[in-house]
């Protein structure tokens, strides 16, 4: 998703003081956007204290709120490139549209994944007759250099894999983990799960020593080996660990994502992924100019197209 603000600073992987050497453990606070028109998230990744988890490099969650007497999420049409963009619902409905002539309404349980690759545009929407509960988490994922330039692509799953231990429902929504493979197809090693706990007791979940991992709760309190979380922090944990011991409270929800430590630098800004600083301004350019035939056209958005703010080397 987009948001609203205008951004102060791009970030920039190489620029993370815990890139090299991270440590093996660290919280990392979120911070409050604006989303659309008038509902507020809270944005994890990229952070001043660290820009990506493997190639996980944008983590927003967005409520839960409560839409009945708002418009809900009203993100216009924009662009993205050099990414994935992993949309994961857990309350309400949200309106995809895109420049490939995608639309799509996902629902709970339910993932989109949009390949941006070389060039795509589209539009984020709360339908009329959604329900009042809106919850969920967007993500991006870096495409890494051989693939950054792909064709876009769209793909919806209702269907994802799903197990219980010891006290928790899994649902495996990204890469392969606890003996299950998620459908969507990506191009570094990651995973991604997210877990509700149903009792509340000790879990032992077993982990790839080769990635690094986020832990965010989404929903109550989580005890993550040993330290205390709500949903305003992230977890990070280095690369390993082989397992993990999870106590959460009944009731409570949280999201696990990882990956291989990315071996590229990125240059964030704004909707765009890129290298260098002449890449991400002539992306502003193309977009803004309207005639770009890179990102294409959304159609049947109720609303204008979101202009790109310039970059702050100018």
């Amino acid at each position: 998703m987009s948001v609203s603000d205008q951004a102060s600073e791009a970030s920039n992987s190489s620029g993370c003081p815990v890139r090299v050497g991270r440590p093996e453990s660290s919280r990392i606070g979120g911070a409050k956007k604006l989303l659309g028109t008038g509902m507020t998230i809270e944005r994890f990744l990229p952070s001043k204290h660290l820009r990506m988890i493997g190639a996980w490099t944008f983590l927003d969650h967005i409520g839960p709120a409560d839409i009945s007497e708002s418009s809900g999420v009203q993100v216009g049409p924009h662009p993205h490139t050099g990414l994935q963009t992993f949309t994961w619902m857990i309350e309400g409905e949200l309106l995809h549209r895109d420049s490939l002539g995608y639309e799509q309404l996902i629902r709970p349980g339910q993932v989109n994944l949009m390949t941006a690759g070389k060039g795509i545009s589209h539009s984020e929407e709360s339908p009329d007759g959604r329900p009042s509960a809106f919850h969920g988490a967007q993500l991006w994922i870096a495409l890494p250099e051989e693939h950054r330039f792909i064709d876009p692509a769209f793909e919806h799953f209702p269907d994802l894999p799903k197990l219980q231990l010891s006290g928790l429902d899994i649902t495996v929504i990204a890469g392969n983990a606890f003996g299950l493979s998620a459908p969507a197809k990506f191009y570094t090693p990651l995973m991604a799960a997210d877990f509700f706990a149903a009792q509340s007791k000790l879990a032992v979940l077993a982990l790839n020593p080769d990635f690094e991992y986020g832990v965010l709760v989404l929903d109550g309190r989580v005890n993550v080996v040993g330290e205390n979380l709500d949903t305003t922090e992230l977890l990070y944990l280095s690369c390993g660990r082989s397992s993990l011991e999870i106590i959460a409270d009944e009731g409570s929800r949280f999201l696990l994502i990882g990956g291989t430590p990315f071996k590229e630098d990125v240059l964030m800004w704004w909707n765009f992924i890129g290298r260098t600083k002449e890449e991400i301004s002539g992306f502003v350019a193309d977009w803004n100019s309207g005639e770009s035939k890179d990102f294409g056209k959304v159609v049947g958005y109720p609303g204008e197209s979101l202009m790109a703010p310039l970059a702050p080397w100018g």
